[in-house]
């Protein structure tokens, strides 16, 4: 069994900003992640506790009001481009694995999904991509890449894959032996 918690969803809550504030907020720093939370829940899942999950809503640039459950399981995958930013995250990671994409396609796969998902402009997927996205990956996330104890290059393929599922699997064995 494995227990996925998705980055994203620990944006800061921004209730107490206007919808037109929160739309200029600069959501490709490290500062925009509740990261004492988001360590808590780890460490929570760790502890074989379940969360509740924040649930974010990129159509509002806020939290929702719902939560996720997130039950504990052996394996806890942590899934986000500043994963491997946070020490004290780091820290209770077993594996670490950076994804090494071409700037290209992540600028494809990011206005595919903004528009279709978030509904938003390509003028606004554009801008926001220059004025920050770009900025920001070369300042805090290129960098986490020495954090990593893998790094895939090109997305997932066969022999990369094949090494994470090993180590995987021999966590799991630890986790089982007496």
């Amino acid at each position: 069994m494995v227990s996925v918690v998705m980055q994203d969803d620990y944006y800061c809550d921004q209730s107490h900003l206007t919808p037109e504030v929160r739309r200029k907020q600069n959501y490709d720093h490290p500062q925009a992640f509740d990261w004492p939370l988001l360590v808590r829940h780890v460490q929570a899942l760790r502890n074989g506790e379940a969360i509740e999950m924040p649930e974010y809503d990129f159509t509002l640039d806020n939290r929702s009001n719902r939560t996720i459950a997130v039950k504990p399981a052996p394996v806890i995958v942590i899934e986000g481009l500043f994963a491997l930013y946070d020490a004290d995250l780091r820290k209770m990671m077993s594996l670490k694995i950076f994804v090494d994409t071409a700037s290209d396609v992540r600028f494809i796969r990011r206005m595919q999904r903004d528009i279709t998902e978030r509904g938003r402009s390509v003028e606004s997927v554009v801008g926001q991509y220059l004025e920050t996205v770009r900025p920001m990956h070369q300042q805090f996330i290129e960098p986490t890449k020495r954090n990593a104890d893998v790094i895939i290059p090109h997305g997932a393929n066969g022999p990369a894959v094949d090494v994470i599922t090993t180590k995987i699997a021999s966590v799991i064995g630890q986790l089982k032996r007496p």
